[in-house]
């Protein structure tokens, strides 16, 4: 699945802090928010934030009509 800035906005996590968590994990940032990326790259970094933003997104995909 790929994540999207609009999951992370739903998730109430803002951009300045979304964007550090990308510098800190050695993620592209520009690169993201053009395409999105995939939920494993986010899983993978372990942080519990992330899995939220996952979890949020899977969540809201099984809901859409």
């Amino acid at each position: 699945m790929i994540i999207r800035i609009n999951h992370i906005r739903a998730a109430l996590f803002c951009s300045k802090g979304a964007r550090q968590f990308f510098e800190r994990h050695g993620l592209d940032w520009s690169d993201f928010l053009k395409n999105g990326i995939e939920a494993e790259k986010l899983l993978n970094t372990g942080d519990a934030m992330a899995q939220q933003v996952v979890e949020l997104a899977e969540w809201a995909e099984k809901r859409k009509p």
